[in-house]
């Protein structure tokens, strides 16, 4: 086909028109995005400023390519109730749909951020520039905070989760973030070189400085916003761990761990209660607190997965919760509320406790906790380290399974409810660990220390030393003295009293304070041959399992417990068995020894070293010691160990020998011999004896030795 000059130039002429109505067409595209874009971004100032009491400024935006905008420059001012400047950045950039945008509509994604400085204040006033972020919006429920119902847990966790969540870009890359926060108690630095989103993928790191405590931490993990679902792990960097300051500094606790994993799976708000799901684990877990324990306690692994509640002043975790420590599983269900406290007590001493105990005033507590039947080994290695030292490394057959029930109302002390058991199928002991519980069994040397911990004197148990004393060598009216005031029903317990016990916390929940310890005679006995004097959490658990062990695998008999124990305790400032007890105060031997003066030495068992308190200057015996001695001789002849008229006939006592002149009294003109004060004489202490009245079998009831390694339980 012959194309003639004509035709071509007519061609090129459409083809001109056409490059220009492109190229115009182009050109007003441009122009109207470009005008569509700032008109969006009015309209997205306008509604986050109809949204927040805040003050948005925009810097210039432009398209750098297609779908992508540039923002030079940003920055949130609140205005009110602190002015402060709250977020400032370098350059914003996103990627913008074309066709959302000429809809009316526009839809950002991509979300890309430079140099960002987040600055967060507080005033001692209370004021600051950030709480709007979380606050109610319209139309949402308020979350109640008043003196009588208490805060709504549940309300205020659900739209803390819900504003995060809500705020969180499905693609994202921040660089060079910094975040400060400056208030009164604490100050904190968060400096991320990048911290990315994509694809809902989270990758980061970050240094944190808080509270002069510094840890370089990574994060990783995945996030879904629109269905509230987070896997998130946060590790140490550096091989360092990472250490949690604030509960440093506001607890006085050292926690740390070397990675902690923690997942979201399902978030439900119903009836103004927030129910949570999902799981937690750490590694290398370690806490230290000096009433928890004198060292590091350290859980290797560890992780719980839970179902959690939150509402109106209420936290309670669930049926479906599991935690793990190793191998060994635990299935608690915990409830803590607090009922509402009336006007008319509040501020003033409720139910005897003291002012530093009305705070937990009107709080409930309910915790039920079981344990899978364990293997024995398993059960051992689970311990966490550092909790029971003297355990490490014990080998046991068998299977051992754990309960416990706890129920306190803080408005009902007394009706504090505890029972704790560890239930033993075919448990035996193959090997002992760190130390040799048998040793009880045999011959062994003994570190005497003092409330430091500092040792005061070494010193043999058993017939190497000249002073070990055999059971059947001290006078019986000791041997029931010390059982009815310490410990009745010593001959028959597996090891613990719980009534005792209870009577103790419920005390020692008064006081806010280790008023009364509540042992027995066995828990005495572990505590001063196999751990430290140190009045610690872990130290008290440690001795509990010991004393379980040693009881329920008759691994010594009761009288092989007592006369160690005999042999052993302090009587007075480094005064240390019952044979030099009884040389010092008395100058006789320990099978020589009467009423009155057993009675003496079971009476400053408690407190050794104030051996002269019961008293007075000239050597009479105060109103309190004469009740204490009238007591357990009235409790003695009760049980058949002595006779009514050995208890109706128990007097003073008389010292002689070095005993005569520690005790350092007055002489007085009309006296050579001490006495007894007149009936008249008022008590000093209230007499505080633990499950006194309760019945028991004669103490010289035998009970058969163990072999060195204990027998399988029936």
């Amino acid at each position: 086909m012959h194309i003639t000059p004509v035709i071509k130039k007519r061609i090129g002429i459409g083809l001109g028109i056409l490059a220009v109505l492109l190229l115009a067409g182009l050109g007003l595209f441009l122009v109207k995005r470009q005008q569509l874009l700032e008109a969006a971004l009015v309209r997205v100032k306008a509604k986050v400023e109809a949204k927040f009491p805040v003050t948005l400024t925009l810097g210039p935006a432009r398209f750098t390519d297609l779908n992508t905008v540039e923002l030079r420059g940003i920055s949130v001012v609140p205005t009110a109730p602190l002015t402060d400047t709250l977020l400032r950045a370098r350059t914003v950039r996103a990627s913008l749909s074309v066709r959302s945008l000429f809809a009316g509509r526009p839809v950002f994604s991509n979300l890309e951020i430079d140099t960002v400085r987040l600055t967060a204040r507080q005033t001692a006033n209370g004021r600051d520039n950030y709480s709007f972020l979380y606050k109610k919006k319209k139309g949402e429920p308020t979350v109640v905070r008043d003196t009588t119902k208490g805060t709504n847990y549940g309300l205020l966790a659900n739209q803390l989760l819900e504003a995060t969540f809500d705020n969180v870009p499905d693609e994202a890359d921040f660089r060079e973030f910094l975040i400060t926060y400056d208030g009164p108690r604490h100050r904190a630095r968060l400096v991320m070189p990048r911290l990315a989103i994509k694809s809902g993928e989270i990758s980061g790191e970050m240094t944190a400085l808080i509270d002069s405590v510094e840890n370089r931490v990574g994060v990783t993990g995945s996030i879904d916003a629109g269905s509230y679902e987070v896997d998130a792990q946060v590790f140490g960097l550096d091989k360092r761990p990472v250490v949690l300051p604030i509960v440093q500094r506001r607890y006085g606790a050292r926690v740390q761990f070397d990675t902690i994993r923690v997942s979201l799976s399902d978030k439900t708000f119903r009836r103004d209660e927030l129910t949570l799901t999902g799981t937690a684990s750490a590694v290398n877990f370690i806490v230290n607190h000096p009433k928890l324990s004198d060292q590091d306690v350290r859980f290797p692994r560890g992780g719980i997965d839970f179902v959690t509640r939150l509402g109106q002043a209420s936290f309670a975790l669930e049926k479906g919760t599991r935690v793990l420590l190793n191998r060994m599983e635990f299935f608690p269900e915990l409830s803590v509320r607090r009922r509402p406290v009336p006007e008319r007590v509040i501020g003033k001493n409720i139910n005897g406790l003291t002012s530093r105990s009305q705070a937990l005033a009107g709080m409930v507590v309910n915790l039920d906790v079981e344990s899978a039947e364990t293997k024995a080994n398993d059960f051992f290695e689970a311990l966490p380290e550092g909790m029971f030292e003297t355990l490490e490394g014990t080998r046991a057959e068998g299977t051992l399974q754990y309960k416990l029930h706890a129920a306190l109302d803080m408005n009902k002390v007394d009706s504090l409810e505890f029972d704790s058991s560890l239930r033993a199928t075919k448990f035996r002991i193959t090997r002992f660990g760190r130390e040799n519980l048998n040793k009880l069994n045999e011959s062994f040397s003994y570190t005497a220390y003092n409330d430091k911990g500092d040792s005061v004197k070494v010193f043999k148990v058993g017939p190497e030393n000249p002073e070990f004393t055999p059971y059947n060598q001290v006078s019986d009216y000791l041997k029931y003295a010390i059982m009815t005031a310490e410990d009745p029903r010593f001959m028959t317990h597996r090891g613990f009293m719980e009534k005792a016990f209870v009577k103790s916390a419920i005390q020692n929940l008064k006081e806010r304070r280790f008023a009364r310890g509540g042992s027995t005679l066995s828990m005495q006995l572990v505590k001063n041959v196999f751990l430290t004097r140190k009045k610690t959490i872990v130290r008290k658990v440690e001795e509990a399992l010991i004393v379980w062990i040693i009881e329920n695998t008759r691994l010594a008999s009761k009288q092989r417990m007592l006369e160690v124990y005999l042999n052993i305790i302090e009587w007075g400032p480094k005064i240390y068995g019952v044979h030099e007890a009884s040389e010092f105060y008395f100058d006789k031997s320990p099978a020589n020894l009467n009423l009155s003066e057993s009675l003496y030495l079971a009476s400053i068992i408690p407190s050794p070293k104030r051996f002269r308190a019961g008293f007075n200057q000239y050597g009479d015996l105060r109103g309190s010691s004469r009740y204490f001695r009238r007591l357990i001789a009235q409790l003695m002849a009760r049980r058949g160990y002595i006779s009514e008229g050995e208890s109706e006939s128990v007097g003073g006592v008389s010292f002689s020998g070095r005993g005569l002149r520690a005790m350092n009294f007055s002489a007085r003109p009309d006296t050579t011999r001490l006495s007894l004060a007149p009936d008249s004489a008022r008590f000093d202490e209230p007499i505080d004896l633990l499950d006194l009245l309760g019945t028991d079998v004669p103490v010289s009831q035998e009970v058969p030795a163990a072999p060195a390694v204990p027998p399988k339980p029936e």
